[in-house]
């Protein structure tokens, strides 16, 4: 969860200082959603398969600690960018290292715990997002206020290198419930990816459910890359308050949501497993108008309460989604598994959500729409897509249970050596 959050307080640190770096290396909004979106996403996608496929053969902890110590010296070097082209090139190598952190993690813990138990040790995992978001949020905000955003990349990327040690010092590689023995080929990393790409694809309540939270992160990538330009630009705040604000609604309240969502889950689906995609689906759904709502409010403590609580049920969807995907494929596929959908949230929601975002804005303030308001528009726009997400978990709830007890062996309980060392 530490690496996790290091993981995305690297990842968010553009987002948090987008307005002082737009303006000091003159980018466009639609560039600025490149940087923070496209730019990462990039490599971050499809970095992750041959990461992945290694994480199914080697030490997953090693791979992790190297990853992070590449992605955290690449993010203090964005400080140093003097131009477009070089902080885009940066931010594609932080994209693909650190693609080295979700797939072995993943594999890891659902090594640790049993399957009616990983939705909520992955929502755990997952609440490194929010906690990453905090950081980045409280120290990129204070920083950029007080020496700018080139200090605010170096004190969030090296520290970094001393979690990398303490990494694999303190995290042990747990037994695995299967590992390849194969010979390492092209043919058979070939067909392990397209065994795994059935049991994602091919099954209709799963792909709902890959669609469900790819199409929810499309609107969350987009609406949290501007957010911050938003109370910027509507409300004229300070960069230290944004940042506080910006923790509060995309940090403390998400992680909650992250936390309720896995248990919850994971609590109810004992008695049906349809509950692992109707928890999301009705998380996302109660989300949406309280998003709306924020966005309506004339002063910034309505707006921060209403998102704070949208932020809430909408990432409750996580959870209960890795759970789902973990558990449909073969214990030899569960890092190729998250590669794969990460690859969905990579290239589909975080590639594509703040550019589309970004474009909106720049549409409608080409049209003669005042700043402020442009943004306002184009932050509803990206929210529509929540209602989208919301249906496509809706029809995943009458064949999860069947799905996951066709595609996979994992509705088997650990072996108990492994429930044993989960707990320790």
């Amino acid at each position: 969860m530490t690496v996790y959050a290091f993981n995305s307080m690297d990842r968010n640190i553009i987002t948090i200082i987008g307005q002082p770096m737009k303006l000091a290396l003159g980018l466009t909004d639609t560039e600025l959603g490149l940087v923070s979106g496209t730019a990462f996403a990039a490599l971050y996608a499809f970095g992750g398969v041959p990461i992945a496929r290694l994480a199914e053969r080697v030490n997953r902890v090693h791979l992790m600690a190297i990853s992070l110590a590449i992605w955290s010296c690449l993010t203090a070097l964005c400080g140093l960018a003097r131009n477009f082209p070089q902080l885009l090139m940066t931010r594609v190598g932080v994209g693909f290292a650190e693609a080295g952190c979700a797939p072995p993690a993943h594999s890891l813990l659902s090594d640790y715990f049993e399957p009616g138990r990983r939705a909520s040790a992955l929502s755990v995992y997952s609440c490194g997002i929010s906690f990453g978001y905090i950081l980045a949020a409280v120290a990129g905000g204070f920083v950029a206020q007080h020496w700018g955003w080139r200090a605010a990349c170096a004190i969030v990327g090296l520290p970094g290198l001393l979690l990398a040690v303490l990494l694999k010092i303190a995290v042990r590689e747990p037994p695995r419930e299967a590992q390849i023995r194969a010979p390492l080929s092209l043919r058979v990393e070939l067909h392990e990816l397209a065994a795994v790409g059935r049991s994602l694809l091919l099954s209709a309540p799963i792909l709902h459910m890959v669609l469900g939270v790819t199409i929810s992160a499309f609107a969350a990538y987009g609406f949290y890359a501007f957010m911050p330009a938003y109370f910027s630009r509507a409300f004229e705040l300070d960069y230290t308050t944004i940042g506080f604000i910006a923790a509060m609604t995309g940090g403390v309240t998400v992680g909650l949501g992250i936390l309720a969502g896995g248990f919850i889950a994971d609590r109810l689906a004992s008695r049906s497993a349809h509950w692992y995609a109707l928890v999301p689906a009705l998380g996302t759904l109660l989300a949406l108008p309280l998003y709306l709502l924020a966005l309506l409010q004339p002063r910034w403590p309505g707006a921060t309460l209403l998102l704070g609580s949208a932020g809430f049920f909408q990432y409750a969807s996580l959870g209960p989604t890795f759970g789902v995907v973990q558990n449909a494929v073969d214990p030899t596929r569960r890092a190729s598994a998250t590669a794969l959908l990460y690859i969905c949230l990579s290239v589909l929601a975080l590639g594509g959500g703040p550019p589309f975002t970004g474009w909106v804005i720049d549409r409608f303030t080409a049209a003669g729409t005042p700043l402020a308001l442009a943004t306002r528009a184009g932050l509803l726009v990206t929210l529509t897509f929540f209602g989208w997400a919301s249906l496509h978990y809706f029809l995943a709830i009458r064949g999860i249970a069947r799905a996951l007890r066709a595609n996979h062996p994992a509705s088997r309980s650990a072996p108990a050596s492994l429930v044993q060392s989960s707990s320790m």
